[in-house]
């Protein structure tokens, strides 16, 4: 193969919006960040050589043979992660990308569409945390450090508006230079937006800035390519891989999926599988699963005696017997996920998934029954499995090498059959391990040490409400209010200068801690606890139920007793960690 005659940015984008770049179903969905795309655009500024790009002509007779996939215009961290299915058509020819994905996707995003990507601290399902942002580029200033000689950020409409004080920003929306036919159309914007309305070095600087990006988008050939012209995919197949395996590889799962995806005989390996995915994080308050854990999962499930994340085990044979498989591999983790949400786990707590495969396992032995998360008669089983999750994910069980917990954990299962979940036979099986939920008073005392904020913490503390029913959501509160402890507020309560800094190093230790539903905790807001406790437990008999369920001692919750508070109820729980794990 030899080097192509180059293109503009210009020609490919404009081609990639008619449809003549489309991306085979063996290529990975888009993953570069908003940073990555600003240094791409920097980059070509700074004409620094961005690589060249891998296109297969594709033959008309096999328009139909394949499954094919539109370039991302508008990137949805939440709703668009996918790309659209587009089936090629008319007499020009058709280029699929073999390599260059990422790099001409995000060039496409950059003019001529938009980047949705959560804000940061807001809910996963608040639609108002996914604002649309747009390319834009500084052109009247350099960027303020780093490596990026120019200043392109992604910004919504407001974040972008021109404010007329501020002599240090004129945000271009770089998407326009696409409009600009002739160098004079950047002469002409000049004039009517930057030369009279700021200094004279920002105009000289902008005329410069503008002048390169037209440059760049418009006249220069930067876009180098070699181009495959074959009609097997198993050639096709070979090349990608061979081509992504260096420089940033390709994960597993992408060049496993590829397989699937040429391999899988009636259905759509790459759709179901990613649609798949969406179902899972979709669950309760959601789940952060990927694809490498649906493939991985698929190898146990379909109990493959070598589960290792590897080629040679996603040969065809394989491949079609989780394809026989998949309705029963998709119901077993939908089932295991729903489960470990009625526990209380999420995205933000449940720190490793590969802890549901062992789930989803048994529940398959089970028979996948439709009920198991909400029937009485399956109480007491639920239970077992809570325990064992929690247990394991405080123990790190899952943690290295996953493959050597989990194949003991699906023999042991199997041997099981249809009986409760063997957490006793699992206990002993790994006992002396690495991987042991065998607990020492050493474990203990790393329990007690957890704090406010931490996914630990919350899991530590689902162990000690085994009564609450966490289809409801409950929050980790601080019992005596944390936003009280700065040394103004506990010098006005009395507390001695010298005893500050122990309160406040103590008031996100877990012996201040609580699971309160929602919301009676956003009602308990940042009251005084001896206030809150005496207000909402108004009979002796209901002041016991809550010390007793909380393993408070009984005495008074004022600001004077609060290391004592903290010391009497890390004993209380103490006991009750050594009574429940050793």
């Amino acid at each position: 193969m030899a080097y192509e005659t180059p293109l503009t940015i210009f020609e490919v984008v404009q081609d990639i919006s008619a449809n003549k770049y489309i991306l085979p179903s063996i290529q990975r969905e888009f993953t570069w960040s908003t940073s990555q795309i600003e240094q791409l655009f920097d980059s070509l500024m700074q004409e620094y050589p961005i690589g060249a790009f891998l296109f297969w002509e594709l033959p008309q007779s096999k328009y139909g043979d394949y499954e094919f996939y539109s370039f991302l215009q508008n990137y949805h961290e939440r709703n668009a992660r996918h790309n659209p299915k587009t089936n090629p058509s008319g007499s020009e020819k058709v280029m699929a990308v073999l390599d260059g994905q990422q790099r001409l996707t995000s060039l496409y995003i950059g003019l001529k569409g938009t980047y949705a990507y959560k804000i940061p601290h807001k809910q996963w399902n608040n639609d108002s945390a996914f604002p649309k942002r747009k390319l834009y580029l500084n052109v009247v200033e350099p960027a303020p450090e780093g490596d990026n000689k120019y200043d392109f950020r992604f910004l919504t409409a407001e974040e972008a508006k021109i404010d007329p004080d501020d002599q240090g920003h004129y945000w271009f929306e770089v998407g326009k230079i696409l409009k600009m036919s002739e160098l004079s159309d950047v002469t002409d914007f000049l004039i009517n937006n930057i030369l009279y309305a700021y200094p004279k070095e920002c105009g000289t600087f902008a005329n410069k800035t503008l002048s390169q990006l037209f440059k760049v988008i418009h006249t220069q050939p930067i876009i180098s390519y070699y181009k495959v012209r074959t009609e097997e995919l198993d050639k096709v197949l070979n090349i990608f891989i061979r081509v992504n395996s260096g420089g940033t590889p390709l994960s597993y799962s992408d060049l496993l999926l590829s397989i699937a995806t040429a391999q899988w005989e009636t259905l759509d390996a790459r759709e179901e599988i990613t649609e798949f995915v969406d179902e899972l994080n979709s669950i309760g308050r959601g789940f952060n699963v990927n694809k490498d854990f649906v493939l991985k999962s698929s190898l146990v499930l379909t109990d493959f005696r070598n589960i290792a994340f590897k080629v040679d085990n996603f040969n065809k044979a394989n491949m079609l017997k989780i394809e026989d498989n998949w309705q029963t591999i998709k119901t077993a983790l939908y089932s295991a996920f729903t489960l470990v949400s009625s526990f209380g786990f999420n995205r933000d707590s449940l720190k490793s998934n590969n802890a549901v495969i062992p789930i989803a396992y048994y529940l398959k032995m089970l028979g996948l029954p439709s009920n198991f998360e909400t029937a009485t008669a399956h109480a007491e089983n639920r239970k077992k499995i809570k325990k064992w999750l929690i247990m394991s994910l405080i123990k790190r069980t899952f943690s290295g090498q996953p493959d050597n917990v989990l194949r003991p954990l699906r023999d042991i299962i199997a041997e099981n059959g249809k009986n409760d979940f063997p957490i006793e036979a699992i206990t002993e099986r790994l006992r002396g391990t690495s991987k042991s939920i065998v607990f020492t008073n050493d474990d203990i005392e790393m329990l007690l040490e957890h704090r406010y904020g931490k996914a630990e913490t919350l899991t530590a503390l689902m162990l000690l409400y085994p009564q609450l029913d966490f289809n409801n959501q409950f929050h980790v509160d601080h019992m005596y209010p944390k936003s009280k402890f700065t040394k103004k507020i506990l010098n006005s309560k009395g507390v001695a200068l010298e005893l500050i800094g122990e309160y406040m190093d103590q008031v996100n230790n877990i012996a201040n801690l609580q699971l309160l539903a929602a919301i009676p905790n956003i009602e308990k807001q940042n009251e005084d606890f001896d206030i809150w406790f005496e207000k909402t437990y108004s009979t002796e008999a209901e002041k016991i139920q809550y010390r007793t369920v909380n393993y408070l001692p009984d005495m008074e919750y004022s600001y004077a007793n609060f290391l004592k508070f903290t010391n009497e109820r890390r004993r209380l729980i103490r006991r009750r960690f050594e009574e429940l794990l050793l």
